[in-house]
């Protein structure tokens, strides 16, 4: 037959309308206590007997929605309702027959024998709807509709909804939350119901029947909503005792009601007391948020259910960031701020990004598959991976942002902490993203996750990058150093002690930085493949495309972060050499270049790290040099000394000459004690390196100068002759050379 298709009441998802009423009383303080799992709703004994008024509020109730549909009561509606009538209209329920007692009751009351309880009425519907199953779309008789079975059915629903929202009523715990005719097993069979109403709206009575039971579960919706998000705002923040919410959940923790879902009435449910890192914890409360996402999915919402689950964890998550020192700052932001303050936002940046993927993502993971269990597993993947997605760019627009400040060495291990804890979180995420058949194709995997791991890797790329250019920086920072001051007194110069001890930091992470290097050879050898003798590019760094300079015969192909340490060292060493030709005195130049070889050498024998990188045949040579060094001072101090107690031009024909003896004694003298006043100022801080000096010049001038004395010494008058040009006994210049390299500073003030 023709039928016009009318108007279908469509879902809202903000609720705005007559849902804004139920809001707001559900927002006011009420003591509620149930569990939608378990709510069952109420039945009338038809043994008991029936108020007076019953039947009279009942009736109000069928007239007023007869009301709102513009439909007239008929005279079988009304209270006056013949007995014939009656049992007329029950028959079509056979299994409660209506006795001529219990019929002349009902119509006195208003009502319809045999519909005056719920599991009748729930077994009147579900008979209709399979009725209806059975039927094709264009029927030529559609099935005689219960409408009064239906507006019965659905103002009860309405009614219940109305006293749980305004906690005018209490609810019994049910241990079978399952149980056919509870509060969501009805709400669904509305739902369902007004769905299959719909398809003949064309017709009338079908169309007011869809629009009262329509109505029925978008109030019911909207409560649910609400619930649904009242349970995970309860559950995403700590519960203190003396904290009290505006809305006490309707699954509130009572007495009566707390261990609902428990198999013995004697087991206690933990105490709430959730946060964050636990918000799965309660099985109860999973149980709950899943009975609600169940039925507000099966009824259509499930856009609405996810985003108040989306939005609502989100939050949660974000203060969980909050709480581990993280706040959300922009790129700009970053880039202005100081790099001590931004140190310590990077320091909470590591503690938040850690915690997030290793404590709060499996935690969202395992309440997401709660909440939304097998038959909807894929709206469990698209939340949580949203969820984690959200977070994640929070925390990777930080790192990128760091990657992007302006490049100096002194940032280099930050940055290296943060490429760590990318890196070493990404093999994370494959458990919290388990491979799983595609719906399409059970034999493939899906692999929808990869791009978050893709957005991870390309982030840790840049700080890798930066971490590059940072480290060889420092090759700048030693190019620069071009001061024309010599250090007082030879001693380490600060640059020497900065390069060393930031190398021994930096090769602490010498795994990392092996690796960071590699990946930038690998990304610049890319890069630079189409552009055909160019040299090294635009790498935005010092460092060299083959890895390194000073190491190339060494295996710097290989490993290009040794070659490049190796290139380090040569420079340092070349600026080292600049420094010494600042001094005057070649003795004090090669006493500089042996403290600061020294001083380089030790460190490098107390880091293993910086030892295997450079390799045995890089410090042999070191350690050559500082020999070199060694025997280079002694030549230009004391070789002259020693000129004065040699033989030769004292004795002519075999005679000593007396006045040349005498002038050597002079000499002697005057070059030892200037010697002392210069060198006891000179500063050697190694006590090793300090001790070798002093035995060293020892072992050769103190037994000259007593061989010297034993031979020649007899030759001068006893007396004031001896005493004049004889000043020092061997013991005397033996503690005259061990006061040499004290860095005396008033030996300072008068060396020039």
């Amino acid at each position: 037959m023709e039928r016009t298709q009318l108007h279908i009441p469509q879902k809202s998802s903000s609720f705005s309308t007559s849902s804004s009423i139920h809001r707001d009383e559900k927002l006011c303080d009420s003591d509620r206590n149930l569990s939608l799992r378990s709510l069952r709703m109420h039945s009338t004994d038809d043994d008991a007997p029936i108020p007076d008024d019953a039947g009279v509020n009942d009736n109000k109730v069928e007239k007023e929605v007869d009301k709102e549909k513009g439909i007239e009561s008929s005279p079988k509606e009304k209270s006056t309702t013949t007995p014939e009538d009656t049992s007329t209209k029950s028959s079509s329920t056979p299994e409660t027959p209506a006795t001529p007692a219990n019929s002349a009751t009902a119509a006195a009351a208003g009502e319809v024998p045999g519909h005056s309880d719920i599991p009748s009425l729930c077994e009147d519907v579900d008979h209709f709807l399979a009725v209806l199953r059975s039927v094709d779309d264009s029927p030529e008789v559609l099935p005689e509709l219960p409408d009064i079975a239906i507006d019965r059915f659905a103002s009860l629903v309405e009614k219940e909804i109305a006293k749980y929202e305004s906690g005018a009523d209490q609810w019994s715990p049910s241990t079978a939350p399952d149980e056919p005719n509870s509060f969501l097993d009805c709400l669904d069979r509305a739902s369902k119901l007004t769905n299959a109403l719909s398809i003949f709206s064309s017709e009338p009575s079908y169309y007011q029947a869809m629009n009262h039971t329509g109505a029925v579960v978008h109030h019911a919706m909207a409560f649910l909503e609400d619930e649904f998000h009242t349970l995970l705002a309860e559950e995403s923040k700590p519960q203190k005792p003396e904290t009290k919410t505006k809305r006490p959940p309707s699954f509130s923790r009572h007495e009566s009601d707390r261990c609902a879902l428990q198999q013995a009435d004697s087991e206690a449910c933990p105490a709430s007391g959730n946060d964050i890192s636990s918000p799965h914890q309660s099985l109860e409360l999973t149980a709950r948020l899943r009975s609600i996402a169940g039925a507000m999915i099966s009824s259509g919402y499930e856009t609405e259910c996810c985003q108040v689950f989306s939005i609502a964890r989100r939050n949660a998550m974000e203060s969980s960031l909050t709480d581990h020192g993280f706040e959300k700052i922009s790129i700009d932001d970053v880039l202005r701020m100081s790099w001590e303050s931004l140190e310590g936002e990077i320091a909470s940046w590591k503690k938040a990004f850690r915690h997030a993927i290793t404590v709060s993502f499996p935690q969202e993971r395992e309440l997401c598959d709660g909440v939304f269990d097998s038959p909807h597993r894929a709206i469990a993947d698209g939340i949580f991976r949203n969820l984690v997605r959200g977070i994640l760019i929070q925390l990777l627009n930080f790192a990128e942002a760091v990657a992007m400040t302006k490049r100096s060495a002194e940032k280099l291990f930050k940055v290296l902490d943060m490429y760590e804890a990318l890196r070493d979180m990404i093999p994370k995420l494959d458990e919290i993203f388990p491979p799983i058949a595609s719906a399409d194709d059970p034999a493939v995997a899906d692999d929808s996750h990869l791009d978050i791991k893709t957005e991870i890797s390309s982030v840790r790329t840049r700080l890798g990058e930066a971490a590059v250019a940072m480290f060889c920086d420092l090759e700048s920072s030693i190019k620069s150093d071009t001061g024309k001051t010599p250090v007082p007194g030879g001693a380490v110069h600060p640059l020497t002690r900065y390069v060393m001890n930031y190398l021994k930091y930096a090769c602490e992470y010498k795994k990392t930085l092996e690796q960071v290097f590699r990946e930038h050879q690998k990304l610049d050898r890319a890069t630079s493949s189409s552009y055909d003798d160019e040299g090294p590019g635009d790498s935005g760094n010092n460092c060299r495309r083959d890895g390194g300079g000073g190491g190339g015969g060494r295996g710097s192909s290989r490993n290009p972060f040794a070659a490049q340490l190796v290139e380090v060292m040569d420079l340092l060493h070349s600026n080292l050499e600049a420094k010494a030709k600042l001094y005057k005195d070649l003795a004090l130049s090669n006493i500089f270049m042996m403290n600061n070889g020294r001083y380089i050498v030790q460190k490098i024998k107390g880091s293993i790290e910086i030892n295997q990188l450079l390799g045995e045949t890089w410090c042999r040579k070191k350690s050559s040099d500082l020999r070199q060094y060694h025997k280079n001072y002694q030549r230009e101090t004391w070789s002259r000394v020693l000129g004065c107690l040699k033989d030769e031009g004292l004795q002519i024909k075999g005679s000593v000459q007396k006045p040349v003896l005498k002038e050597r004694f002079k000499s002697f003298n005057s070059m030892l004690e200037e010697i002392h006043k210069t060198q006891s100022a000179w500063v050697v801080s190694d006590e090793q390196l300090q001790s070798e000096l002093r035995v060293s010049v020892s072992a050769v001038v103190v037994p000259a100068y007593r061989s010297f004395l034993g031979r020649f010494s007899q030759y001068l008058d006893p007396g004031r002759q001896t005493e004049k040009y004889i000043k020092f006994g061997p013991d005397d210049l033996e503690a005259y050379i061990d006061e040499l390299f004290d860095g005396n500073p008033l030996s300072m003030v008068r060396r020039k």
